[in-house]
């Protein structure tokens, strides 16, 4: 379950996120969000979907008209909450909407979805993110780390967005530090 402080508060944004590594690779991605009844599926090299319908990322590629999700790492990354402020500060300044929902799968599926046209967040779990990853991927959007390595999977920072506005994001919050 993604977004489990949101479930035990009875918040009504929450995911089931299960993904399938075959052989070092993300092969199989379901996010299932009960509450609106949506499964988000990809299969590598199959696309992305949403129930029976294909998902594409936006293709918003200015920052000025992006709505971009982020999370805040206040218990997942102790002592990044003032990085974080930093960055989400220069980000606000760049985009037309700032968003933090507090389930990172859906974060992630929603970028799939052409809803959010970029995501980041500090100190994901694999179990948070894999599913997401491969569904932004299949959607025709980009995923990365910020500290630039390709283990995506590692604790670190997480950012997905749409072709054209990732290494506009990615500079953004590089640049912040």
């Amino acid at each position: 379950l993604d977004g489990t402080t949101n479930f035990l508060h009875g918040l009504p944004h929450f995911a089931v996120s299960v993904a399938l590594e075959q052989f070092g690779e993300l092969t199989t991605a379901v996010v299932y969000d009960p509450i609106r009844d949506e499964l988000f599926w990809a299969d590598k090299g199959g696309g992305a979907y949403v129930n029976d319908r294909r998902l594409r990322v936006s293709a918003r590629k200015e920052l000025g008209q992006a709505l971009v999700g982020c999370g805040l790492p206040v218990q997942t990354w102790p002592g990044r909450e003032k990085g974080f402020t930093t960055q989400m500060n220069a980000v606000a300044d760049h985009v037309a909407g700032l968003r933090r929902l507090g389930t990172a799968s859906l974060d992630l599926a929603w970028v799939a979805a052409g809803r959010q046209d970029g995501f980041w967040e500090y100190g994901l779990k694999p179990w948070d993110i894999a599913a997401g990853i491969l569904l932004v991927r299949e959607a025709g959007g980009r995923v990365g780390r910020l500290e630039g390595d390709d283990d995506l999977l590692a604790e670190g920072t997480l950012v997905a967005a749409t072709g054209g506005l990732f290494p506009k994001l990615t500079e953004l919050l590089q640049a912040a530090g």
